[in-house]
């Protein structure tokens, strides 16, 4: 295998995180999040929220993020709705399901949620004898690579507190969407209910810093967090690596460099008339192959097979912090080569 674009978290981490890290190797921190290092990522990340009118909390993954977030919030008798596409539908194993409530969904747009999709769920759960939507669950980027404009965004929210309904955004890919979209994070306070900050699959070892603004989720949010395991002992892990990626723009760096990368791949493969399965402007783009393209590409470079498509099959590539121009020009030249 010449190189891999299956993911954006197969390299261990960015070297100047894992620096912050070694210097810190030493030390003696207090745990849970009670460190310094916590309290300044805090510190940091507020000034790029442009709010003291938050709470702050880091967790390790994704999923855990996720079901921390919409178990405390929700009733024993509510449902979280999203997209069909959206994470917390497909590729979390139930773990929403696990914490006794239900996911759903509605199909969407480009793996987007609109207003219209969300009036349409809550007409259909109606009465004590259904579960009843009180959270709405999108993200930025979507699984499809797309994002959420400030104009779409916004009225979601909008329609959310017209429904008293919480709105929630996974950030898994966050630093790709800022890069690529007209919000930024001083944007989000007026824009949902709470949300985190990805770092997993934005060049971190792990982590991802869950944001809350509605007074209403911060009281005990610590015991829950500890109630499903998910509270650090070595919380300073995490908040070291927020830490050094806020202090200055590397955070959104990072997001810049895998868009421009992406947005390469893209450009030349609609060269060679490559349709694609989604109109993505992230790290993850979306093309289609005939089946024996794909075969072959396969012997040569990791990625995923996305679904079947008419006319042979979506594949999914992504790029990383780590991924270079080199290994994209390489990429292009070998299915230059193996369509022609």
């Amino acid at each position: 295998m010449k190189y891999s674009f299956r993911n954006d978290y197969s390299e261990l981490g960015h070297p100047a995180l894992l620096e912050a890290l070694l210097q810190a190797s030493n030390e003696q921190n207090k745990g849970y999040g009670m460190d310094r290092h916590s309290e300044n990522a805090k510190k940091l990340i507020k000034q790029k929220l442009e709010t003291e009118d938050c709470d702050i909390h880091f967790v390790t993954g994704g999923t855990q993020a996720n079901a921390t977030i919409i178990s405390y919030i929700l009733r024993p008798f509510e449902a979280v709705l999203a997209c069909s596409t959206a994470h917390i539908n497909v590729y979390e194993t139930g773990a929403i399901e696990a914490t006794g409530h239900k996911v759903v969904t509605e199909e969407g747009v480009d793996g987007k949620l609109r207003p219209i999709d969300i009036e349409h769920a809550l007409k259909a759960h109606y009465d004590e004898h259904m579960v009843k939507i009180g959270m709405v669950y999108i993200s930025q980027s979507t699984e499809l690579g797309t994002i959420y404009s400030y104009d779409e965004m916004k009225a979601i929210y909008n329609y959310c507190r017209e429904h008293q309904l919480y709105l929630f955004i996974d950030g898994a890919r966050l630093s790709s969407a800022l890069a690529a979209s007209d919000i930024s994070l001083n944007m989000f306070k007026d824009l949902c209910d709470c949300f985190y900050i990805g770092g997993t699959k934005t060049g971190f070892l792990s982590g991802e810093a869950i944001v809350l603004f509605n007074d209403r989720l911060k009281p005990y949010f610590r015991h829950h967090i500890k109630n499903k395991g998910a509270l650090l002992a070595k919380g300073y892990v995490v908040a070291i690596q927020f830490e050094r990626a806020f202090q200055d723009d590397l955070y959104s760096t990072i997001g810049y460099h895998m868009n421009d990368l992406a947005r390469f791949l893209t450009n030349e493969l609609k060269d060679l008339n490559v349709p694609f399965f989604s109109e993505s402007s992230t790290n993850q783009i979306f093309p289609i192959f005939s089946k024996e393209v794909v075969e072959s590409l396969s012997e040569l470079y990791d990625f995923e097979v996305w679904e079947e498509v008419p006319g042979g099959l979506a594949i999914r590539f992504v790029t990383s912090w780590a991924t270079t121009k080199e290994s994209c020009q390489e990429l292009i030249e070998d299915i230059k080569k193996i369509m022609n």
